[in-house]
């Protein structure tokens, strides 16, 4: 790719972006968000036409019209927000827009031979053929998305965020296949916000900032340190800042039995930021959701006492009386459950707390606007303004509206679901010292997050979840990322 622009409207998305990518390589492609990598890579994909540059594949020139002229030539692409239809089953998704067809009627078993080989890869006892995507979990979903890419024999493959869902067990399984894939000759394309994957799994790699092309080369020859001083431009002296704050009276008690035995007994205080470790599909998200009065199981007991002065327990939760309560959530699906892609910054920023910015019971537009514009400067989001919709924002900048939508709610307990899910590095230990400034204000939060060095330079104190049982709490400085990761995987609780 050569001198690559794009434009949209008054916003400058490319501005000459260079990049080459050889058979047989994991190229990592970096940046902070909105800083040009997806946009780039949906011109590679077919997805948008570029105005200006040149693209050559395997020394031919290359202008796809549309995403299966470009999957027609060898190129696929994993894109970083889910594009599947929920309602279909695992090997349909798999196989939407590739069916095989006699006379006009699909044949469904055409492809059954490559999708088990790619399942297999894979390796995940989740991904049955037959079974509907609803009901996956969210790494399962993102499993369909990648063997949809691989079961169609890819020359180039992009990976745009591909272990933003997934746990340590899947991120192995699928780098495994990514060496298997380079051995076959494929050019891998892959972008991430984990500096550490990065170092793991690339050859080389390219940075943009501000859709410019401003550095590459061997991966062997920076540090992550260098990446992210030449991703944002400066030094970032401090991954994970900490505001000064006290932990204070206690403000939520949780407890949940299954079966007749302790699930879960976890006390929050105000002023305190308590981290839930755990693998994918232990139970964290579920037990956040239940909080939140999302998810009712029936097999098991659920008892929340809201501590403001005096205890309150709620037998009934729903999501109404939880925020009245003072509880939000940030959900770790932010598409489906956090935001109205189809509004603007505005409305997603303020529809749930509308009553400041209104006058007489009439809503003022221009304290809405300013609002607005108040969370996109603290949260430095990267947008045109206040009525841009949320669907064009790139990943990491609906993630920070998502977070900024809850903010303005001015809740007491911020109970948040893998926070910085596509977020860039420099956003990240912005979003930890706005979690640092809201525990010292007094509020108390409760933190899910898949990244182990994440929770323990953030958080005061940490319990892990296994199989669905929450252990006791212990002080963050007492845990070490090897400790976590074996009472993540095993149960058992060592030091």
């Amino acid at each position: 790719m050569r001198g690559v622009r794009k434009r949209f409207g008054a916003t400058v998305a490319l501005d000459g972006v260079d990049l080459t990518v050889r058979s047989g390589e994991v190229h990592a492609l970096v940046g902070e968000n909105g800083a040009g990598k997806s946009t780039l890579m949906k011109v590679l994909s077919g997805a948008i036409r570029p105005d200006a540059g040149t693209m050559t594949l395997f020394g031919a020139p290359y202008r796809p019209h549309s995403p299966q002229t470009a999957r027609a030539a060898g190129v696929s692409i994993v894109y970083q927000e889910l594009n599947l239809a929920t309602h279909l089953t695992v090997e349909q998704n798999i196989t939407l827009g590739i069916e095989r067809h006699a006379a006009g009627v699909i044949r469904p078993g055409a492809h059954r031979r490559r999708i088990a080989e790619v399942l297999g890869w894979l390796d995940q006892p989740e991904l049955v053929p037959w079974l509907q995507v609803r009901r996956l979990s969210p790494a399962g979903r993102q499993l369909v998305e990648i063997a949809r890419a691989l079961v169609t024999d890819a020359r180039v493959l992009i990976l745009d965020e591909p272990t933003s869902s997934l746990g340590l067990a899947d991120i192995a399984r699928l780098f495994a296949v990514i060496r298997r894939l380079k051995s076959e000759n494929v050019a891998i394309v892959y972008i991430s916000h984990f500096l550490e994957e990065i170092q793991n799994i690339a050859d080389y790699y390219t940075v943009l900032r501000d859709g410019r092309t401003v550095a590459g080369g061997p991966m062997h020859a920076t540090t992550p340190a260098g990446l992210v001083e030449q991703m944002i431009g400066r030094r970032l002296d401090d991954l994970f800042p900490r505001v000064p704050h006290a932990v204070g009276t206690p403000l939520l008690h949780v407890q949940q039995s299954t079966g007749g035995t302790n699930a879960a007994d976890v006390t929050l205080h105000r002023g305190e930021i308590l981290g839930l470790a755990g693998l994918v599909g232990s139970g964290r998200s579920e037990l956040l959701r239940a909080i939140f009065g999302l998810r009712h199981d029936r097999k098991s007991r659920l008892r929340v006492a809201h501590l403001s002065g005096a205890r309150r327990n709620e037998p009934a939760i729903s999501p109404a009386r939880a925020l009245r309560a003072g509880r939000g959530l940030l959900s770790e699906d932010r598409q489906s459950e956090g935001l109205a892609l189809a509004r603007s910054l505005a409305d997603n920023l303020t529809l749930s707390r509308l009553g400041p910015l209104a006058f007489a019971g009439w809503l003022n537009p221009r304290r809405v606007a300013r609002a607005a514009r108040d969370w996109i400067g603290r949260l430095n989001i990267r947008t045109r303004g206040p009525e841009q919709r949320v669907a064009d924002l790139s990943g990491g900048n609906q993630q920070k509206v998502a977070l900024a939508r809850l903010l303005h709610h001015d809740v007491d307990i911020l109970m948040l679901d893998e926070p910085t899910r596509g977020v860039d590095v420099a956003s990240k230990a912005q979003i930890f010292e706005l979690m640092g400034r809201c525990a010292a204000a007094g509020k108390a939060i409760l933190l899910v997050s898949s990244s182990f060095p994440e929770l323990l330079g953030v958080c005061d104190r940490i319990a892990v979840m296994y199989r669905g049982r929450l252990s006791a709490s212990r002080p963050a400085h007492e845990w070490t990322e090897h400790s976590l990761i074996a009472a993540a995987a095993s149960g058992r609780e060592t030091a």
